[in-house]
Order: C-alpha cells, then sequence, then structure tokens
C-alpha cells in the first residue's frame, strides 16, 4: 500500500488524504457563517452563492476572527469559532485560519436558520 500524500487542483480547497490502491479520497473544507442576524439577517443568501472572507488580525474579541463579505453588502457576519455557532462537521475560523493567507473565496452548500455552511474555494 502506498501512504504518499496528494493534492488535486479542483478550485475548492481539500485536506490531503492518504492514498492507498491508487484510489485517492479528499475532504472538502466546510465551515459555518454566523452572526448575520447582526447585520442582513440570511434571506438574501441561497445555495451556490459566492462569498468573500477576510481576516482581521486586529479583532479585539477574537484574534483568530474571519469575517464574511457578500458583494455588494460588504460585512454579512463571521466564520464560526465556537462549538456552540459551528454546524454539523464544519470547520471553526481557528482550524481554517492558516489554510489561506489574507482573503478567500467560498460557496454557499445550505442556509439555515442557525447559519449558512461554505465550502472554502481555492484560486
Amino acid at each position: 500500500m502506498s501512504r504518499d500524500l496528494v493534492s488535486h487542483s479542483t478550485g475548492i480547497t481539500q485536506i490531503p488524504i492518504v492514498k492507498y490502491k491508487e484510489v485517492v479520497t479528499m475532504k472538502k473544507i466546510c465551515f459555518t457563517i454566523t452572526g448575520m442576524n447582526y447585520y442582513y439577517g440570511s434571506d438574501f443568501l441561497k445555495r451556490g452563492d459566492e462569498v468573500k472572507i477576510r481576516k482581521e488580525p486586529d479583532n479585539k474579541y477574537d484574534k483568530e476572527a474571519i469575517r464574511v463579505e457578500f458583494p455588494g453588502l460588504g460585512k454579512c457576519g463571521y466564520v464560526a469559532n465556537s462549538v456552540n455557532t459551528v454546524i454539523g462537521d464544519s470547520y471553526s475560523a481557528g482550524r481554517i485560519y492558516d489554510m489561506f493567507k489574507k482573503k478567500a473565496k467560498a460557496k454557499v452548500l445550505v442556509v439555515t436558520n442557525r447559519g449558512a455552511v461554505c465550502v472554502l474555494k481555492t484560486k
């Protein structure tokens, strides 16, 4: 069995998974947008929409804060960074903070009354 780490450029950030017998599995990096009710709510957000995420290293409440921006509206929430706000198996802001430099793009997968789950995209 080969245990080489692999990575492929598919437009979505993925974690390399160990390769066994030439079968490769990649896991999508998903995160939750939270706090939308403090801005515009979530009614405008739809599956397939693209959002931008941007690190806020000077945020006085959270050194790993990542703001979420929607084109034309600006800031619409933050990447969840608490077990109380992360939905399902999605990653917290702390887990994705080092996966991109200053900003990145993401695609909305599902919108719920607790927040939206998005998948991180690569360049």
